[in-house]
């Protein structure tokens, strides 16, 4: 970033905050997404990175900060949430970074698989907003019947307390007596979303895996394990839209 408080090309800001390319952040400028102190930006803007505020759809860009990103592989009885009143396991605890980072959504205490946590603040929002479309799939042990019906309701949406869920993706893999193994993708985070919609069809959910996250997946990283993001998914996940 240049010194001295000069005024700097508001994309070039953006591609060193790590928004994307040049080209992508130019994009989003003239997409009308982002502002500057409270104005719809231009092309050919000029910005003063220590004073402005610059925002992209209406999250504030921290500038200057080194942005770290870790890929864990949950395993059951950790809470996602980074400390806990009660002195109960967290996912931090799996963590060994001197860095102050936080889970990119959530998942229950028994749920395992895929959770990215990161310091950055415009990606975390970016991809928990629920217009960002990113989809999870998630493997699901569960118990019980069911019936062709049943799976409709599953992929058409179940209605629960705060509305009806989105429409999913759900297979049957396999069946082996009152066991069934399904696979679901869907886009939203409703709280236990998941375990609820099976509820509602007759079906208990033994055991439930992340195994995708966007263009994230869990290969080669065992349960209990971290890795840091490479480069190139960082990008892919900037570019979700």
């Amino acid at each position: 970033m240049e010194e001295g408080g000069l005024p700097v090309r508001l994309q070039k800001v953006l591609a060193e905050a790590g928004l994307g390319s040049r080209r992508r952040c130019e994009q989003l400028i003239l997409d009308g997404r982002v502002t500057v102190n409270g104005k719809r930006a231009e092309l050919g803007d000029r910005v003063i990175p220590d004073h402005d505020r610059i925002e992209v759809d209406g999250i504030t860009i921290t500038l200057g900060m080194e942005r770290k990103y870790f890929l864990l592989n949950k395993p059951a009885g950790y809470l996602t949430t980074v400390k806990d009143p009660h002195r109960r396991p967290t996912v931090m605890d799996l963590i060994k970074e001197k860095e102050r980072l936080f889970p990119v959504g959530r998942l229950d205490k028994d749920t395992r698989g895929l959770l990215l946590l990161t310091n950055d603040g415009y990606l975390a929002h970016k991809l928990m907003h629920p217009s960002s479309g990113v989809e999870k799939t998630y493997l699901v042990q569960a118990e019980g019947y069911l019936s062709p019906q049943g799976l409709s309701r599953l992929r058409r949406g179940i209605r629960l307390e705060e509305g009806t869920t989105a429409p999913a993706k759900v297979r049957v893999l396999a069946r082996r007596g009152s066991r069934l193994l399904l696979e679901f993708t869907i886009h939203e985070g409703k709280k236990r979303q998941i375990r609820r919609m099976c509820a509602a069809v007759g079906l208990k959910v033994v055991d439930l895996v992340r195994t995708r996250f966007g263009p994230l997946d869990l290969k080669g990283l065992k349960e209990g394990e971290y890795r840091p993001l490479t480069p190139q998914e960082v990008k892919r996940l900037m570019e979700l839209d």
